[in-house]
C-alpha cells in the first residue's frame, strides 16, 4: 500500500486556505527572491492537490448522479 504524503493527507478546505495564503504574500510583492519561489513551488502543489481532490469529488457525484445508488468509488482507479 502507498504511504501517502503530508501534502495529500490534507482536506481541501485547508490546502485552499494556505493556497490563498500564499497568492496573498506573493502578491503582496515584498518577500525576498528565495523565499517567493519556495512559496510559488508550495502554491503549485497545493494548487494541483485542489484539482486532484476536486476532480474526485466531481467523479464521484458523476457516479452517484449515473445511477441513483452509491457505487463503490476507488480513486486509483479514476486516475
Amino acid at each position: 500500500m502507498k504511504k501517502q504524503s503530508k501534502a495529500e493527507e490534507i482536506a481541501f478546505e485547508a490546502a485552499f486556505a494556505q493556497l490563498e495564503e500564499i497568492v496573498g504574500k506573493l502578491e503582496a510583492g515584498d518577500l525576498p527572491l528565495d523565499e517567493a519561489l519556495a512559496l510559488f513551488e508550495q502554491g503549485q502543489k497545493l494548487a494541483a492537490l485542489c484539482s486532484a481532490k476536486l476532480d474526485e469529488a466531481e467523479l464521484k457525484v458523476q457516479q452517484l448522479s449515473a445511477s441513483g445508488a452509491v457505487e463503490p468509488f476507488n480513486a486509483e482507479e479514476a486516475r
